[in-house]
């Protein structure tokens, strides 16, 4: 089915081997914090904490494949921006396979918990993947949940923080040929805001579509979406735009092509927000 091949840029599970090489990584000095706000780009985090996203990074016991991906995924750019911690509940909205499920739930350890969401269609594309990673017990702090958007059961103010690799934009995909369910984006941030702590962040990554383009045409056709339509989005969830990295962005990048596309594939222009709910 079409959805299988659009879903595998995704996440974990739905990914390849043999990935083309990645645009070269930024320093986290060299990314750039958002105009709008003095925030500064990378989240405070103390020795300690920064620390245990590096060895979650390259713990041995990660699920085999993943760190094949680590070069162009860059999950330290997006965990420390993030700002994850030991302790936290965090959710990893539309986690597909899993890949930043699993380095979530080593860096919040036995005291945190990662809720591995998917809406049915995320899930079954998934395949296997699921099992492999969370079965027999494996990461005993992941709590599975697969329901749709508007129903996901998330506690108010319970969440510390919340993850979307390359997923935001499905929430806009009205698919022509039926293969994914029309979703309510308002409705769906309205939800996750809700379940959000005060002071809790959000970092969204997603595929670039060209400055003005329509979601409904833009998602459907490319995977991509108009980084205007993403803040504009959180704005109205009343989240408010924090910072903004750079890490992945690639101004050589074809906007006119699929994310998918062998030409563009794991080197697509990419943004990375941060939102945080106001305190």
């Amino acid at each position: 089915m079409r959805r299988a091949l659009l879903l595998a840029i995704s996440i974990s599970t739905l990914s390849i081997a043999g990935c083309n090489k990645a645009p070269p990584e930024q320093s986290l000095a060299e990314q750039t914090p958002a105009a709008a706000t003095p925030a500064a780009v990378t989240s405070e985090l103390t020795a300690v904490e920064k620390t245990a996203i590096h060895d979650a990074i390259g713990n041995i016991e990660r699920l085999p494949g993943d760190m094949d991906e680590d070069s162009w995924r860059k999950p330290s750019e997006v965990l420390l921006f993030l700002g994850v911690k030991p302790g936290m509940k965090v959710v990893d909205y539309f986690s597909a396979g899993g890949y930043y499920t699993e380095l979530l739930s080593r860096v919040v350890g036995s005291d945190g918990q990662v809720i591995a969401y998917n809406n049915p269609e995320y899930f079954k594309f998934s395949g296997e993947k699921p099992q492999q990673r969370y079965g027999n017990d494996r990461l005993p702090n992941v709590l599975q949940v697969t329901t749709t958007p508007e129903e996901a059961p998330f506690e108010p103010n319970s969440l510390d923080a919340a993850l979307f690799v390359m997923s935001y934009h499905d929430l806009h995909w009205k698919a022509k040929d039926g293969s994914f369910p029309n979703i309510d984006p308002a409705q769906a941030l309205a939800k996750l805001a809700a379940a959000l702590k005060p002071g809790a962040t959000v970092v969204v990554l997603d595929h670039a579509a060209v400055a003005g383009a329509d979601p409904a045409v833009s998602v459907d056709a490319l995977h991509r979406i108009d980084p205007e339509v993403i803040k504009r989005d959180f704005a109205a969830a009343g989240l408010q735009l924090d910072a903004e990295s750079k890490a992945f962005a690639n101004a050589e990048d074809d906007h006119s092509k699929p994310v998918f596309d062998p030409a563009v594939r794991h080197k697509t222009d990419q943004v990375m927000f941060r939102f945080k709910k106001p305190a």
